[in-house]
């Protein structure tokens, strides 16, 4: 499946076309970039199948499912799908697609430790952003584009816990 693999682009050039992105969801949508809401309502939607007696006794959790409109008509859930099916086809284009089964690691970690700590890690960042109503994307791109003094702060927070946290990971990756 893997073809020649092709030279990734400048971050300056990408930083520019996630730009140009965030300033047509907001024209366009009204609202935006962010993702942890689009997971939010899938799972409520979930469990709304499932068990929603359950869901009907949180709060928040019916704000979630509330409305006529289907889920596919919600910003934020079409935005996810965008992202999924437009990163995979940007990923088949440029040769970065391995075959089936293929997990990304360095040569001193195994495959069951690397899907273990993306999972951890995953889990972790989606209850932080369910936490702060709200993740990373939002924070960032529209929040930092708007200015926020709480976004700014909280992109310094990241990069700094980032470099910090680099320390104790890097053996994994070299």
């Amino acid at each position: 499946m893997k073809t020649e693999t092709k030279p990734l682009w400048s971050p300056y050039l990408a930083g520019f076309g996630l730009g140009l992105v965030l300033l047509s969801a907001i024209l366009i949508l009204g609202s935006g970039l962010g993702a942890s809401g689009g997971f939010a309502k899938i799972g409520a939607l979930a469990v709304n199948t499932v068990a929603p007696e359950h869901l009907a006794g949180m709060e928040h959790g019916k704000t979630l499912i509330a409305g006529d409109t289907h889920f596919l008509k919600d910003e934020l859930i079409f935005g996810l799908l965008g992202v999924a099916i437009g990163g995979f086809l940007s990923a088949f284009r440029n040769g970065r697609v391995s075959k089936p089964g293929t997990v990304e690691r360095g040569p001193n970690t195994t495959k069951g430790k690397r899907l273990t700590m993306a999972v951890a890690g995953g889990l972790m960042m989606g209850l932080a952003a369910r936490i702060a109503r709200g993740c990373t994307s939002g924070q960032a791109l529209t929040g930092g584009a708007m200015l926020s003094l709480g976004s700014w702060a909280f992109m310094f927070a990241v990069f700094a816990g980032g470099f910090g946290l680099a320390y104790f990971v890097r053996k994994q990756w070299s």
